[in-house]
């Protein structure tokens, strides 16, 4: 698939480097939330869920800014978008994760 995505104007090196950089920060800010959800303190929950979220979209703005600002000439708005949906499906499972967590949590 890589021969498709350099034939379309997608930049492989920077997806891959994309993905496992949103997986990494996915695995910390989910580790955050998981804790917010789980403390006892609704100021601790705030604190820690809203935390990684502006973390997680501040970081992705920031790496997505360096890209473009790096490859002024040669920036691929294919590129962009596609890690922009692999940051929507990685939030989603995240979502779907705290949700399953905070439902077991409920019902013990």
């Amino acid at each position: 698939m890589k021969d498709w995505l350099l034939d379309n104007g997608f930049h492989h090196n920077v997806l891959l480097g994309g993905n496992l950089a949103l997986a990494a920060l996915s695995a910390f800010t989910y580790n955050m939330s998981r804790k917010g959800v789980q403390a006892e303190s609704n100021s601790i929950f705030m604190l820690r869920v809203y935390g990684a979220m502006i973390t997680r979209m501040f970081l992705c703005l920031a790496g997505i800014t360096i890209y473009a600002v790096a490859n002024r000439a040669n920036t691929s708005r294919y590129t962009i978008f596609t890690l922009m949906f692999f940051y929507a499906v990685y939030a989603i499972m995240e979502n779907v994760s705290l949700q399953k967590v905070t439902r077991q949590g409920n019902k013990g």
